[in-house]
C-alpha cells in the first residue's frame, strides 16, 4: 500500500481523497495529555500516533493513520500471519478449481457486527461491489475478477478472467479491503463511526485529539485481554517518546529517528526495529521534457549517494537498495547498478542535451523523511549540475499535483507490501493505477503480465527479476533503501508483536499491573 496521510483514482493514492493530517499541537520534547493511566480505567491501552486519521471508512481512506486504527475495527476474509503468509479470517476455508479461475470460500458462522448485524456471504458480495462498482481506493486489487457471487449464506465464489496467484493477498493484505456493513455505509456513518467485525469497536472520536475503541466481548477470535485502546494524535517524535518514557503512553510508533539506535537497548521502554517490505523511492515525470529521455532519468540514478540518504533519513533503520524488494524476501533480485558518481550523470545530461537542469521537486511536511531525502538529494545533485527546487507542500496539495502532473519529480514510500505483484504491477505497468510518472515499457508490461497471471513460482520469479531489472534500468522509479518497522512499547504492554507489515494489533496484547 502507498504511504499516505502512503501499501489515487482507483487505488491507494487517491486524487483529491487523500488523508489532510490534523495533529495534536504540542511543543517538542513536552508531554501531552493523553488521559492516560487511571483516566481511563484498567486495561485501556494508550497508543500515540503521529497524526489524525483523515477518516474511518476502510474503502476510502488513503491514510496510514486510519488504518492503524481500523485493523483493530475490521476483519477481512484472510490475513498474513507474522510470516506474512495468508491465513483464514472471516473465511474459515477455501478452494479453487483445476483451472484456477473459480475461488470458493466458505465463511464462518459465529461472526457478527458490532451492532448485532449477523455476518454473511451478503456481506462479502456487498463489500466487493461497493469497491469495484464505486471505483473505490482498492478498485484494481479486482482488475482480474469476472464475478462475486454468493452460493449460500456461508459460501462465496470469485469467478476469474484470468489465472490470479496473488488472489489471497490482494483480498487480505491490509484493511482496504475490509467486510463493512451495509446498514454503516447507507446511514452515511462508516466515515466517522464505523461498524466492524472486529476485536474492538468505534466507541468515540474527540477531533484533533484521539480515538477510542472498546473490546468488543463477542469477537468470533475471542475476547480482547484489553479494556479497549486510546489512540493519541502526536505529531511530534520527542513528545510522544517523553510521553512513553512518563507512562502517559504505552505504545507508538513515532519516535526520533537519531535514537532508534540507543533506544533499541533499552528494556523499558521496549523498542523493537524490524525489516520490513516497505521501500522509498523517487520518480520523475516523463511526461515532460527532459525527463522523458532515459538518460536524464539516469543521471539522477547516478547522481545521488544512497547511503548518505538512509543515514540521513534513517540513522542506521534502513538498508539501501536500487530495487523494490528488501533482500530478507525470498523475491529479492540482487542487482545494483547505479553507484554515487556525478561526473557520470553530468556526462549523461551532456549526451542528452541537458544544461543547467533545475527540478520541481515536491515533499510533504506530513512526512519529514521526504523533507530530509530531498534536502541530501540536492546537495549531492547539485555537483552533477542538478538544481532541485524543493517544494514542500500539504499531503492534499502534494496528491493534487501528483494526480495532476504538476510536478517534475517526488519522494515518497510504498508500505505493507507482501506479493511480488503489490511492489511493481500497478506502479510500472502501462496505465497502472499508480503508474503517476506515466512509464510505458512493452517488455516491462510483458514480465509484469506473466508474473501477474501464472503460479508457477518459479516462473513468477524470474518474471518480476526481468521486470526489476528494465524498471531498475529505465529508471522508472529510483529505489532509494529498505525502512525498517520502528515501535516503542512500555515492558507492561504483553502479547504484542511489531509486525514487518506495520499491522498494528492489538487484539492479543494485555497490560500488567
Amino acid at each position: 500500500m502507498r504511504r499516505t496521510t502512503s501499501r489515487t483514482t482507483t487505488a491507494w493514492l487517491a486524487l483529491g481523497t487523500a488523508a489532510t493530517l490534523v495533529v495534536a499541537g504540542c511543543s517538542a520534547g513536552s508531554g501531552v495529555n493523553t488521559g492516560g493511566g487511571s483516566g481511563t480505567g484498567a486495561g485501556t491501552l494508550n497508543a500515540a500516533i503521529a497524526g489524525e486519521p483523515d477518516q474511518l471508512d476502510p474503502h476510502k481512506t488513503t491514510s496510514y493513520m486510519s488504518f492503524e486504527v481500523l485493523e483493530n475495527v475490521y476483519d477481512t476474509l484472510v490475513e498474513p500471519d507474522e510470516n506474512l503468509e495468508m491465513q483464514p479470517a472471516l473465511a474459515e476455508s477455501w478452494t479453487t478449481s483445476p483451472d484456477k479461475l473459480k475461488w470458493t470460500f466458505k465463511l464462518r458462522k459465529d461472526v457478527t457486527f458490532h451492532n448485532g448485524d449477523a455476518f454473511t456471504a451478503d456481506d462479502v458480495v456487498y463489500s466487493y461491489d461497493r469497491i469495484i462498482d464505486d471505483k473505490l481506493q482498492t478498485a484494481y486489487k479486482f482488475d482480474s475478477v469476472k464475478d462475486v457471487k454468493k452460493v449460500d449464506d456461508y459460501t462465496v465464489d470469485i469467478d476469474l478472467k484470468t489465472e490470479t496467484p496473488n488472489l489471497l493477498a490482494n483480498l487480505g493484505s491490509f484493511k482496504g479491503m475490509a467486510i463493512v456493513d451495509k446498514a454503516n455505509v447507507e446511514d452515511k456513518k462508516i466515515g466517522s463511526a464505523p461498524v466492524g467485525t472486529g476485536p474492538f469497536s468505534f466507541e468515540s472520536w474527540q477531533r484533533g485529539q484521539s480515538i477510542s475503541l472498546k473490546a468488543n466481548p463477542k469477537y468470533w477470535g475471542g475476547a480482547p485481554k484489553l479494556g479497549g485502546v486510546k489512540f493519541t494524535f502526536v505529531k511530534e517524535p520527542s513528545t510522544a517518546l517523553a510521553n512513553l518514557r512518563g507512562g502517559q503512553v504505552q505504545w507508538t510508533d513515532n519516535l526520533p529517528p537519531a535514537q532508534v539506535t540507543a533506544l533499541t537497548k533499552s528494556s523499558n521502554p521496549v523498542v523493537k526495529s524490524v525489516p520490513s517490505n516497505d521501500y522509498w523511492y523517487f520518480a520523475l515525470n516523463e511526461k515532460k521534457k527532459p525527463f522523458n529521455d532515459v538518460r536524464v532519468r539516469q543521471a539522477f540514478a547516478w547522481g545521488i549517494d544512497r547511503n548518505a540518504i538512509t543515514e540521513a533519513a534513517k540513522y542506521g533503520a534502513a538498508q539501501p537498495n536500487q530495487t523494490a524488494i528488501p533482500k530478507t524476501s525470498s523475491w529479492y533480485y540482487d542487482y545494483a547498478p547505479y553507484s554515487y558518481d556525478p561526473a557520470k550523470a553530468k556526462a549523461l545530461l551532456d549526451q542528452a542535451g541537458v544544461k543547467n537542469l533545475s527540478v520541481d521537486f515536491m515533499v510533504t511536511s506530513e512526512y519529514p523523511e521526504s523533507v530530509t531525502i530531498a534536502q541530501v538529494m540536492k546537495d549531492q545533485l547539485s555537483k552533477a549540475g542538478i538544481d532541485l527546487k524543493i517544494r514542500t507542500e500539504d499531503f492534499n496539495t502534494w496528491l493534487a499535483d501528483e494526480g495532476s502532473g504538476k510536478y517534475d519529480g517526488f519522494a515518497l514510500s510504498w508500505l505493507g507490501n507482501i506479493d511480488p505483484d503489490e511492489f511493481y504491477y500497478s506502479q510500472h505497468h502501462t496505465g497502472g493505477s499508480y503508474n503517476f510518472q506515466k512509464f510505458s515499457n512493452k517488455d516491462v508490461d510483458a514480465a509484469l503480465d506473466k508474473g501477474h497471471t501464472t503460479s508457477d513460482q518459479a516462473a513468477r520469479k524470474a518474471a518480476y527479476d526481468q521486470a526489476a531489472k528494465l524498471i531498475v534500468d529505465q529508471a522508472s522509479y529510483i529505489y532509494l533503501y529498505n525502512p525498517n518497522v520502528v515501535q516503542g512499547y512500555s515492558s507492561k504492554l504483553q502479547g504484542y508483536t511489531v509486525r514487518g507489515d506495520r499491522a498494528v494489533r492489538f487484539r492479543d496484547a494485555s497490560l500488567s499491573s
